[in-house]
């Protein structure tokens, strides 16, 4: 279906533009012509620009679900299930960089985007809090505000992840042994400021 698949290639680009240009940064103009396509068919089937912000908020936030559930398939408990998440975030963050990009992006917005980001969301903040509240109560993190907690791992991941675009921005290609290095030290990181002494 052409309909389809030129609604879907916008959005690609759409994702990629705001996640490395900026929101502001890119116009609707610019896209049609990287795409080879009239402005009027973005706006036939994104009806504006803020719409399409929308539809790439909704697509960031079911790669990004999509990505930690295929991580955690088959995790065992405990903090086997923290390295998987921030494995999952490094493994798309290297193969789609502009996604984190974009993330970053969204909450420097602030509503109603970031609102709509929070509200995809929602399902995976869920589960984490009360992961995070079971393993508190069974002494196996330092004990802290649960939320706060996953406010502060997701800002480490995130903003670890969106080095990888970063670089690229500036025109340095990141490594496969580069994102490996810096995977390992924040999981070494948070492994010190949240597992107790005796897990290890």
């Amino acid at each position: 279906m052409p309909e389809a698949n030129t609604a879907e290639r916008v959005l690609d680009a759409a994702l990629h533009a705001f996640g490395t240009a900026g929101y502001e940064g890119t116009s609707l103009d610019a896209l049609a012509a990287e795409l080879g396509i009239r402005k009027q068919t973005i706006l036939y089937h994104y009806s504006s620009k803020e719409q399409l912000l929308d539809a790439v908020i909704d697509e960031a936030g079911a790669e990004l679900m999509a990505a930690v559930d295929t991580g955690l398939d088959g995790v065992g408990p405990g903090w086997d299930r923290v390295e998987a998440v921030v494995r999952s975030v490094f493994r798309l963050a290297g193969r789609r960089p502009e996604l984190p990009g974009l993330l970053r992006e969204v909450s420097r917005l602030g509503a109603p985007a970031a609102t709509r980001l929070r509200h995809r969301l929602e399902p995976f903040v869920e589960t984490a809090t009360a992961f995070f509240d079971r393993e508190l109560a069974a002494g196996h993190m330092h004990h802290q505000d649960s939320q706060l907690l996953l406010l502060t791992a997701y800002s480490a991941v995130l903003g670890a992840a969106t080095e990888v675009e970063v670089l690229r921005a500036l025109g340095v290609e990141p490594t496969a042994r580069t994102l490996v290095r810096r995977r390992r030290d924040l999981l070494e990181f948070l492994a010190s400021a949240l597992r107790n002494d005796d897990e290890g």
